[in-house]
């Protein structure tokens, strides 16, 4: 295991996924600026070290909810409302941090029919490809503002999406931030015996089960399924994935230089995989 995880040091192309509940402050909601630099530092030092690294956030539709001082319950014209509001306050902050250490970042919305449609699909894969050409950080998030698949949990709250880009540009490391410390057999807020699991050699049917009942936090909406359902896609796209607590996000450069953080998942890549299907599939089910 420990040499494993000591490889992780010798990734050339790592998607970091952060979560809302990682961005905000949990008494207010409102964005958590001290986080977010020690993040885009983080994010920064890895592209210092030569390596090629993506940046998939969360936090549009809170901080657009903030801005406008509406509660919950929300119709999902008022979540695209709110969304079209947050992104950009949400990059424009971004943007001034990253300038702050020398460094470009790009945002890329994405949507189902982005990953879907043979020639979006390219197109994405060649605008990811020139960025990373040009040493920029690509920021991505879903266009929560256009689609209602997002909105609607279909996708799941950027899990998904982080792994759909893993695979789309080849990485070799997905590393989930995430509010719980890794994969559990359950759900250790209302389990207390639930048990750590520290490494994933396979993805399994039992495995999967194991996340059905979890929900996640209340201001994201992936629980561990969705987890899951990432680490299929991205292990099987022949990338490694950790799941790590985003509470101290400068456990990026921990796990980076192979330290035990988080719940280890084991590249398997299948040659037969296509993770195209396989969402398009994800689909069909959820609308069952």
């Amino acid at each position: 295991m420990e040499e494993l995880r000591g490889k992780l040091k010798d990734k050339k192309r790592i998607v970091v996924k952060i979560g809302s509940s990682s961005l905000q402050h949990a008494e207010t909601g409102d964005l958590d600026y001290t986080k977010m630099d020690i993040l885009v530092r983080e994010l920064c030092n890895i592209r210092n070290q030569g390596k090629d690294v993506i940046l998939v956030t969360s936090g549009a539709i809170g901080c657009g909810r903030k801005a406008l001082h509406i509660k919950p319950p929300f119709t999902i014209a008022q979540k695209q409302a709110c969304a079209a509001i947050g992104q950009a306050r949400l990059m424009t902050t971004y943007q001034r941090i990253f300038s702050e250490y020398n460094h470009q970042a790009a945002q890329i919305l994405l949507t189902r029919n982005t990953i879907e449609a043979d020639l979006n699909r390219r197109n994405a894969q060649n605008t990811f490809n020139e960025l990373l050409a040009m040493e920029v950080i690509p920021v991505v998030n879903e266009n929560d503002t256009i689609s209602t698949f997002e909105v609607e949990d279909v996708i799941g709250d950027n899990d998904t999406l982080s792994a759909i880009v893993t695979a789309l540009v080849g990485a070799d490391l997905l590393i989930l931030l995430s509010d719980i410390d890794g994969l559990y057999t359950d759900d250790p807020r209302q389990n207390p015996n639930a048990l750590y699991i520290e490494t994933v050699d396979r993805i399994t049917d039992e495995l999967l089960c194991m996340g059905k009942a979890s929900t996640g936090s209340s201001v994201g909406t992936g629980g561990m399924e969705t987890k899951l359902t990432a680490a299929k896609i991205a292990t099987y796209s022949g990338a490694d994935m950790v799941i790590a607590n985003g509470r101290d996000v400068r456990v990026i450069h921990r796990i980076m230089e192979g330290r035990n953080h988080g719940t280890f998942f084991k590249a398997n890549r299948d040659e037969q995989f296509n993770f195209t299907d396989f969402i398009d599939n994800l689909h069909r089910i959820e609308h069952l």
